[in-house]
């Protein structure tokens, strides 16, 4: 008998979607794309062709009226996060959503409340936790390889400023730098120190040509112990996407620290007193490895690898933020 698998459809048909995310699903282990929708059915019908879905829907309502289908995938531009989070929670759909899963902490402490209390699973698409490299690294200082740690540095920037109607350049859609790349470095922070920042602050360039979102934002983001991120994020730069670990002993350097040009590009250096040493790491699709985790707390129980609330505290950064950069302050949080 074969193994059931967790069927979904995808809320649209955004890059990040057709590129990615769907590609990931369907070469995942237990989940298959049986639909997908767009407010133009002649939209939905050319990507389920494309990409081999056999079922096309002209609105996102018909969607999540299927009962066929167990889990949503949203990709929609950041301010919709909130409103079809909760339409899909009371269609009794799980949900995975694009990051950042909401507008702000508050946002995101409804839509974490209304799944919970809809029963459904909801996560926030950081794929690349999904990993097993993150898991290695932290292993590895957790041996004391490179002693304690003392600070992070972690960037993440592209140039697409000529592109002027991309939604990430609507203030009131949740454009700009910090929501759609910054909280890379800023999760991966949380993930590897295993707690919550103390204080922020945030220097940006807020573009005139792109509605006042931030095109570039450097800041300082304060852990306990004297532990800091040094980060910068930016939407009118040279790419980068690296993270350095910063140890009293040695140092771990992580390239394409979230997303590569290949599957093969995922190796990280670990810099001590004996030299430099490359760690190899699975070859994996990260995107295929975020659905399988998410079908298994589905169809087996498991336990989610990041926790319910998560996305609570990242917003709450994010917020910090955005805040300490337009208001040039260092801003405490509780």
């Amino acid at each position: 008998m074969s193994k059931p698998k967790l069927r979904w459809g995808i809320l649209g048909c955004a890059n990040i979607a057709k590129r990615a995310v769907i590609p990931g699903i369907q070469q995942s282990q237990n989940n298959e794309v049986v639909a997908i929708a767009s407010r133009s059915l002649e939209n939905a019908q050319q990507t389920a062709q494309q990409l081999n879905i056999p079922t096309a829907y002209g609105s996102y309502e018909e969607l999540l009226n299927d009962e066929q289908i167990d889990a949503i995938y949203i990709p929609l531009p950041n301010h919709l996060h909130k409103e079809w989070t909760l339409k899909a929670a009371a269609a009794g759909k799980h949900i995975l959503c694009e990051k950042p899963i909401a507008l702000t902490a508050d946002e995101a402490l409804e839509m974490i409340n209304t799944c919970l209390n809809a029963g459904v699973h909801l996560a926030e698409a950081f794929m690349y936790r999904h990993h097993p490299r993150y898991q290695m690294l932290k292993d590895i200082i957790s041996e004391g390889a490179i002693g304690d740690i003392r600070a992070l540095r972690g960037c993440f920037t592209f140039n697409s400023s000529a592109n002027f109607g991309n939604v990430r350049f609507k203030q009131e859609w949740g454009g700009g730098s910090v929501y759609d790349v910054g909280c890379y470095p800023i999760t991966a922070a949380r993930l590897i120190l295993e707690q919550e920042p103390e204080a922020v602050t945030a220097h940006a360039f807020f573009s005139p040509s792109h509605d006042n979102v931030d095109m570039m934002t450097s800041g300082l983001i304060e852990f306990a112990n004297g532990v800091a991120l040094s980060f910068d994020c930016g939407m009118w730069a040279g790419g980068r996407n690296n993270l350095e670990v910063v140890g009293s002993d040695g140092l771990i350097t992580v390239p394409n620290a979230f997303i590569s040009g290949s599957e093969e590009g995922w190796s990280f250096f670990v810099h001590t007193k004996d030299g430099i040493k490359e760690i190899s790491v699975p070859i994996i699709n990260q995107y295929a490895q975020q659905a399988d985790d998410f079908a298994a707390v589905i169809l087996e129980q498991a336990t989610p690898i990041v926790a319910a609330d998560d996305p609570i505290h990242t917003m709450k950064i994010i917020d910090a933020v955005l805040l300490s950069a337009r208001t040039r302050t260092r801003v405490v949080l509780n």
